[in-house]
């Protein structure tokens, strides 16, 4: 009888630790001692080995060394060790519909200091404007934030999203349609702009529920889940990683391709930036996938 209790408490424990063990995974997830910036996280090795297995395609090289081509990637495998590399990631490039990202930061952070009255219409809206990256929601969502609005989120010395000594950052200056005024970033004079590390950043952040509030950092990932639009990295993930959760936001516009994900799943947690100028650069991007998986497997080993 003794023996039998004994084996009962043994698994009990075992339970309890394993359902620990699944909560701590989930998102936002807490890092001891406070989140880093993202630049703190370089590690030369994956680094390394994201050099040289981008440079074995000639195309690829070609792109990066005409700084056309940017990539970012962070290893969310060790919350205690996550590590981050980047090839042209301070480079700024046009980034289409991926910057809408920025209009959802400066909406949810008006949402919670009460400077936006939140509305079963604004949660459509921003919902469209991810998910199906629907330009006429996100223009409504502009107007209602105002570029000053973004502009100063981005620049928050807590999200740190946009920062000229750095090459730049995260943008949105222009409405998503015809008409209105711009407002262009500093630097190049870009209406829609990013760099690889500052997207990296925002979703390293929101996945650590350090954008605006954990509630709100929450809320941003219900609403980039389960992507509408399939094709870019979601293609190749969708075959690859079919039991993974996605939280994404991509943009095309002529030779401009952006996508960006957060990939979390029982085998695979990671994030993958891509800007690229180029008329190939949407079936680039399916294709970089693998390869930059096993970038990051080759880093673990180690």
């Amino acid at each position: 009888m003794r023996k039998t209790v004994r084996l009962f408490t043994c698994l009990a424990v075992i339970f309890l630790i394993s359902t620990v063990t699944v909560t701590a995974q989930d998102l936002p997830f807490n890092i001891k001692g406070g989140v880093d910036k993202i630049n703190e996280l370089q590690c030369s090795e994956l680094q390394n080995d994201l050099e040289e297995e981008i440079y074995k395609n000639k195309r690829w090289k070609n792109l990066v060394d005409s700084k056309r081509m940017s990539i970012g990637i962070v290893d969310l495998s060790d919350i205690d060790h996550i590590e981050y590399a980047g090839i042209n990631d301070t480079n700024m490039m046009y980034a289409a519909s991926l910057p809408k990202i920025a209009v959802l930061l400066a909406s949810m952070d008006a949402i919670d200091k009460g400077e936006l009255a939140n509305s079963k219409e604004i949660q459509k809206d921003m919902r469209l404007m991810i998910s199906k990256s629907n330009n006429q929601a996100t223009t409504r969502m502009i107007d209602r934030v105002g570029y000053e609005k973004i502009e100063e989120v981005l620049r928050s010395p807590d999200n740190h999203l946009y920062d000229e000594e750095e090459g730049g950052g995260l943008w949105v200056g222009k409405r998503y349609a015809a008409g209105g005024r711009r407002y262009p970033e500093p630097m190049k004079g870009l209406s829609h702009a990013a760099t690889t590390r500052q997207v990296c950043s925002f979703y390293y952040q929101l996945a650590t529920g350090n954008l605006v509030n954990k509630l709100r950092s929450t809320q941003m990932l219900n609403i980039m889940e389960n992507p509408a639009l399939h094709h870019k990295f979601v293609n190749t993930l969708d075959k690859v990683a079919p039991k993974a959760r996605l939280f994404r936001k991509s943009g095309s516009w002529k030779n401009f391709h952006s996508d960006s994900v957060l990939v979390w799943g029982p085998e695979r947690k990671y994030i993958l930036v891509a800007l690229i100028d180029d008329s190939l650069g949407e079936q680039i991007i399916r294709d970089l996938v693998i390869p930059l998986e096993k970038v990051m497997k080759k880093s673990r080993s180690l």
